[in-house]
């Protein structure tokens, strides 16, 4: 499935809110600025000098020329102001000079007394002394510089208290909707069923829902109701909110997007009041949408009061939406839709009819929807000649729309390290290997005696896994390390598998203990190399036995262990000590025969195995079929396309 997603509304990005404090920062300096100072703090200290010590000053020549006096009105009072040489000396007794040797100059400001001004300027024309007048005031007056400061301090609370610290509403709208709201008529935005892939029943079953919201007055006119609410359950990465967007696209109307998680609050009754004022703004907006996604993080069961991890303040929450949706307000025009994969642990009183009436499984794509998907994605992808997509879609049983989308882009991205013109097959089989099994480390440097036994351990594997009846087909075999291994056989079903059966476990048992029995065949040695084949087998007789019903001794019976994380108290054991023995036993049972199975058999095609090993040495990576080839094992040729249907079980 396509897993496209819809551009949201723009954002301040970082740059622009960064650049905005900035502007906040220098706007409150510049306001406390003028607030303390009301004079330039960076000019030196100015001498006060009587109108007597500014005539000594004068008559000892220490008022330099030329110079540049000013009237300064400070306070009511106006002042003389100018330079003149200094008289101080320093910790030696010396006068203080400049760097040239000459005097230091200091500021001075002498009090002009009103009606003595005329004889003090009488005297400074008489000395040819040249008087510039210019009033200088105080930059701004008290009354603008508090309107400034108090201006600036009530902006900064703006930002930090209404803006930052509660979202959009700040301390003043907790309570306000974070849903998203997205035009459904936006082209540019606009996803629709063409969109998705792989989901065909699905996209039937939500026809209805655009055909209302496109025509809701046919609907009306027979009476008819659509529903209020829809659940979309499936496995992650299978497109269901993309489905969702596709609704919105195809019906053309606006589409409020939000996911469980943003009702969460550490405050009491925020979750609540979100979602009041959500619902509020879409019947505004009637007729319209809103998603939910991951519901089941507020939609969980409730548990009762004073239950053991109970959750009071999401069960508000809950109670808001179930009211919202079936309560005594009409909810007209409004339809939710909501995702999640956990539809076990939702509420039942939010599943019932008249709130999420109808449930869409929305499940793995099978082949067919497989092949839809690689061919929607790969339009944007260069393809080589020999890319087969086909192929692709039948050796990824159980990938999910997203996977598939994953295994192109990585498929693209060796191409581009490789300097290819386009995408061939071998690329693209690298690029599912990659993604299945993890990526080869060529450049992990092990020893000649471990290469060795990774390839008598590989050998064996590979050779029980032809001669498998009932096991997956042989897919790649090789020693280079991938992922965690330092060898990996690689087995893909060639068709999506609606059952697994008795003998198919049975198979896989015996293919899991090759490995170690080649080892300890060729070698005479065993290796830490099986610790993951142990542990599958183990897991795979266990739900044979307790899970599927396939035990001899048990027969029709299931045996559910409890969990690991739960307390004796709180979940006793399902069954008694005498039944886990022989579970154990019974178990055990299993294992030993397959491993007795299995080393018959490497006995019996000791040879093929050896002159595996040996190639692989020299190959260090073969394909299945060339494997089968070489040991003369055939596999049978894959189905053609369209012999397969349906999807495969997890096992």
């Amino acid at each position: 499935m396509s897993n496209e997603t819809q551009k949201p509304a723009a954002k301040p990005d970082g740059n622009s809110i960064g650049a905005m404090r900035s502007w906040i920062i220098i706007a409150a300096a510049v306001a406390l600025f003028f607030t303390f100072y009301k004079t330039n703090p960076g000019e030196p200290a100015v001498h006060e000098l009587t109108q007597t010590e500014f005539y000594k000053a004068l008559d000892e020549g220490k008022i330099v020329e030329p110079i540049v006096r000013f009237l300064d009105r400070d306070e009511g009072v106006t002042y003389l102001t100018g330079e003149m040489e200094t008289d101080e000396v320093d910790k030696d007794g010396k006068p203080i000079a400049d760097k040239d040797g000459n005097p230091v100059r200091v500021k001075y400001r002498v009090p002009l007394v009103p009606g003595e001004n005329e004889n003090l300027m009488e005297d400074l024309f008489t000395r040819q002394l040249q008087v510039k007048v210019k009033e200088r005031r105080s930059p701004l007056s008290p009354l603008v510089m508090n309107i400034l400061f108090f201006g600036g301090m009530m902006f900064l609370f703006y930002w930090f208290f209404y803006r930052k610290m509660g979202g959009d509403g700040g301390v003043f709208g907790f309570g306000k909707s974070r849903a998203k709201l997205l035009d459904g008529k936006a082209e540019k935005a606009k996803v629709t069923f063409a969109d998705v892939a792989g989901v065909d029943e699905a996209k039937e079953e939500v026809q209805e829902i655009v055909a209302f919201l496109r025509e809701p007055a046919a609907f009306r006119k027979l009476g008819g109701r659509i529903p209020k609410g829809v659940l979309l359950v499936g496995p992650p990465g299978t497109g269901k909110t993309l489905l969702a967007k596709a609704i919105a696209g195809e019906a053309q109307v606006p589409f409020f997007a939000i996911s469980g998680s943003d009702f969460e609050e550490m405050f009491v009754g925020v979750g609540a009041s979100r979602m009041r004022d959500m619902f509020a703004e879409a019947k505004k907006k009637a007729p319209c949408i809103i998603f939910i996604d991951e519901i089941d993080s507020i939609g969980m069961k409730r548990t009762g009061a004073g239950a053991l991890g109970g959750n009071r303040y999401n069960e508000q929450t809950l109670n808001t939406m179930l009211v919202e949706m079936d309560g005594f307000s009409p909810n007209e025009g409004v339809i939710v839709i909501a995702a999640t994969n956990r539809p076990d642990t939702l509420d039942a009183a939010l599943l019932r009819p008249g709130r999420f009436d109808r449930q869409v499984m929305i499940d793995l794509p099978t082949l067919k929807g497989r092949e839809e998907i690689l061919a929607l994605h790969g339009k944007k992808i260069k393809f080589g000649p020999d890319a087969d997509l086909s192929r692709i879609a039948r050796g990824t049983p159980g990938f999910s729309g997203a996977d598939l989308a994953n295994l192109l882009n990585e498929a693209a991205l060796m191409a581009v390290r490789k300097k290819l013109e386009a995408v061939d097959m071998e690329t693209l089989e690298e690029a599912r290997d990659k993604v299945l099994w993890g990526r080869e480390r060529k450049s992990a440097g092990y020893s000649q005696k471990d290469r060795e036994i990774t390839a008598w351990h590989e050998s064996g594997h590979a050779i029980l896994q032809l001669l498998a009846k009932n096991a997956d087909p042989l897919h790649k075999v090789t020693i280079i390390p991938r992922g965690r291994a330092l060898g990996v056989t690689m087995s893909l079903p060639e068709r999506d598998i609606l059952n697994r059966t008795k003998s198919h476990f049975l198979d896989e048992l015996v293919i899991c203990c090759g490995g170690r029995i080649a080892e300890k065949m060729f070698t005479g040695e065993i290796s830490t190399g099986a610790a993951q084949d142990i542990a599958m087998a183990t897991e795979i007789a266990r739900k044979m036995v307790c899970t599927y019903g396939m035990s001899e001794k048990f027969g029709f019976q299931a045996f559910n262990e409890p969990s690991p994380y739960a307390s004796i108290e709180a979940m006793p054991p399902a069954f008694s000590e005498e039944t886990s023995r022989a579970i154990d036993a019974e178990v055990a049972k299993l294992v030993s025969d397959a491993y007795a199975k299995a080393e018959k058999a490497i006995s019996e095609n000791k040879e093929k195995v050896e002159l595996l090993a040996k190639t692989l040495l020299e190959r260090e990576t073969m394909d299945g079929r060339d494997v089968a080839k070489l040991v003369g094992l055939e596999q049978e040729e894959p189905p053609q396309d369209g012999e397969q249907t349906g999807g495969e079980e997890s096992k």
